[in-house]
């Protein structure tokens, strides 16, 4: 039996990265999983494909309505829905392929196969060709997520599905329902309505994107409603009857009207639970939390040493660089070094278009906790940039404490919002003023100078507004 410094279970983006990271600190790792290919859901079936298909549709989607805007005209623009699905299997392709060449270049040991905790100190690889046992001074529990499935509509792969089988569909729906108004369901509704497919959203809370401040949802909601996604808010989805035909779905609005939506796919997209089925963690006691969260402290132990646990698996937002961040984490401690990370910062996205994307308090938790604050609101619609994009909907939203300006939080919806984000992150991390982001320059023209007005909007000083 071999022995490894750390036995990492699940080769997502926070058990990869947490075994090079082990590695490059001189830890001997071994890294399990049960996919042939690593990556974990993101890259396999996740964030790298939906974002592979969010950019194919929306050039389609620009062909067919937006090219003539620019003096482009040709005829005859048809999908080829076969090579598209192909390029997004070969973005997916090289992504985890680069994964498996990371491991090689920083001498981590893969095995392929189920990794079981048969002790604190062992795991048994069960693979196609029967089992390995591994010495672990160390275990890390990455095994990600799974798709909530709704006890009354079941996946069966070819009507109501999951996102994984939303990523491959072979033709376009003629009507496809989204159970679910969070990030998965409408980056999906988005991709399957720009290919031609009717869609309808159906959200048991009053808004879509629940994590999100109210403003920027329902920013988001009026721009998705004008691409012609048809939204229910306040709607409980009460059964479905499959036949060969397609299925007839019941929804209940909140004011006790009863629909059928009659469609031929349904996508449930109703959030996602921890994995940890068959992974032996009862049997050597590792405790687990309401929800089946793995239960940890604040160096991401679980109830068992040795045992360690990150990413979907544990409490907090289910994203994959919030796993990356804590399995850097475990690394550094297992090598001596102090691994923190700072939750205050993590930022969310929603790749529609526009996108939403936010890091920080909202202006609802803000109120709910009775800490003054001020806003600073500017519109894509006053950017020249955006303006010569073509792509003028949303704004950003800067909070800021009213005593002293720290930023508590910043929403943006609009273009490339999942990149412009990331200059509020580095501002709150070190813990910048919004005064701060108002006194940085900004090259013009740039969609960044939205986020500069903003934060001169916030003493009620922007200059373009």
């Amino acid at each position: 039996m071999e022995t490894y410094d750390l036995v990492v279970i699940g080769a997502g983006p926070g058990g990869y990265v947490a075994a090079i990271r082990a590695a490059q600190l001189g830890l001997r790792v071994a890294l399990v999983e049960k996919r042939t290919t690593l990556g974990g859901t993101c890259l396999n079936v996740g964030c790298i494909p939906s974002k592979a298909l969010l950019e194919s549709s929306e050039l389609y989607e620009a062909a067919r309505h937006h090219f003539p805007d620019h003096g482009i005209a040709f005829a005859g623009i048809a999908l080829n829905l076969e090579r598209m699905m192909a390029r997004k299997e070969t973005v997916v392709a090289d992504l985890t392929g680069g994964v498996a060449a990371l491991m090689k270049k920083n001498r981590v040991t893969t095995f392929t196969g189920r990794g079981v905790l048969s002790a604190p100190d062992k795991v048994v690889v069960h693979g196609d060709n029967g089992f390995t046992e591994l010495g672990a001074s160390s275990v890390l529990l990455a095994m990600g997520s799974v798709p909530v499935e709704l006890p009354f509509m079941r996946f069966d792969g070819q009507r109501i599905v999951s996102s994984t089988e939303a990523l491959c569909f072979s033709k376009v729906p003629e009507h496809l329902v989204v159970v679910g108004a969070g990030a998965i369901g409408l980056e999906l509704g988005s991709v399957w309505n720009r290919l031609g497919a009717k869609v309808t959203v159906v959200e048991l809370l009053p808004a879509i994107t629940p994590f999100a401040d109210k403003q920027m949802s329902k920013t988001l909601q009026r721009s998705l409603v004008e691409q012609g996604l048809e939204i229910h808010l306040s709607a409980k989805v009460a059964g479905a009857s499959v036949s060969d035909s397609g299925v007839a779905v019941a929804v209940e609005t909140s004011k006790g009207e009863r629909l059928q939506l009659d469609c031929d796919r349904v996508l449930v997209s109703v959030g996602r639970k921890p994995y940890t089925e068959g992974a032996g963690l009862e049997a050597i006691g590792v405790a687990l939390e309401q929800g089946g969260r793995v239960k940890v402290d604040d160096g991401f132990r679980t109830s068992v040493a040795n045992v360690y646990a990150i990413g979907d698996l544990i409490r907090g937002p289910m994203l994959a660089h919030k796993a990356e961040e804590e399995g850097m984490a475990v690394a550094e401690q297992l090598a001596g070094k102090v691994g923190h990370v700072n939750y205050d910062t993590i930022p969310n996205v929603v790749y529609t278009n526009p996108e939403l994307a936010s890091v920080g308090r909202t202006e609802e938790q803000l109120k709910e906790e009775g800490t003054p604050y001020s806003v600073g609101r500017f519109y894509f619609r006053a950017n020249g940039r955006a303006k010569s994009l073509a792509q003028e909907a949303g704004l950003v939203k800067i909070l800021a404490r009213k005593d002293d300006d720290r930023i508590l939080g910043v929403h943006i919806v609009g273009p490339r919002a999942s990149e412009l984000i990331a200059e509020a992150v580095v501002a709150m991390e070190f813990s910048a003023s919004a005064e701060d982001l108002a006194r940085t320059v900004h090259a013009h023209p740039t969609l960044s100078e939205v986020v500069h007005e903003a934060a001169l909007a916030v003493d009620n000083r922007a200059i373009h507004a």
